[in-house]
């Protein structure tokens, strides 16, 4: 029986190169000179520390910048509510990776789904929603269904098998 995968797995070679060209920025940028300012990417977290508010919307004006040149898209970073605050006058924000589809995301999914009358059946399976069906183009009507519903989220679709 044909089936998919859909998945939320952003790339991290593609992250950690924007982080690694925004660290060379705010090295060679005038105003982040003789400054606290750094970026740095730790497990599936990325610290932004800062000596202000101010600063860290900068430094991520440049994260930002340099991830999109990378073609990642900015929704896999779950930006932190809270600044810490750090000894001193230095603060850091923290931006989480999304990785995996969460569970609440995954059941409107399989929703969205079986609200669409299409002739496809879908289940959750860990951090990923499988999408089985009688043929191909049903699998690819749901791909497009999917995209059209959730086009804020940067879902992908793997392990197509027919």
């Amino acid at each position: 029986m044909p089936s998919f995968d859909t998945v939320l797995e952003p790339d991290h070679v593609k992250i950690r190169n924007g982080v690694d060209n925004s660290i060379k920025e705010i090295g060679t940028r005038f105003d982040f000179k003789g400054t606290g300012a750094k970026v740095e990417l730790k497990d599936k977290e990325i610290h932004a520390t800062g000596d202000s508010e101010f600063q860290l919307e900068q430094i991520e004006a440049v994260l930002y910048g340099k991830l999109t040149k990378q073609d990642v898209v900015i929704s896999f970073l779950d930006k932190q509510d809270k600044i810490e605050k750090l000894g001193g006058d230095k603060v850091r924000q923290v931006y989480k990776i999304k990785e995996g589809i969460e569970a609440t995301l995954a059941k409107k999914i399989v929703a969205s789904l079986k609200d669409s009358k299409l002739k496809v059946q879908a289940s959750i399976q860990g951090d990923a929603v499988r999408v089985t069906g009688k043929n191909r183009d049903d699998l690819q009507a749901a791909i497009a269904h999917l995209k059209k519903s959730f086009s804020d989220t940067p879902l992908s679709y793997t392990n197509f098998r027919d």
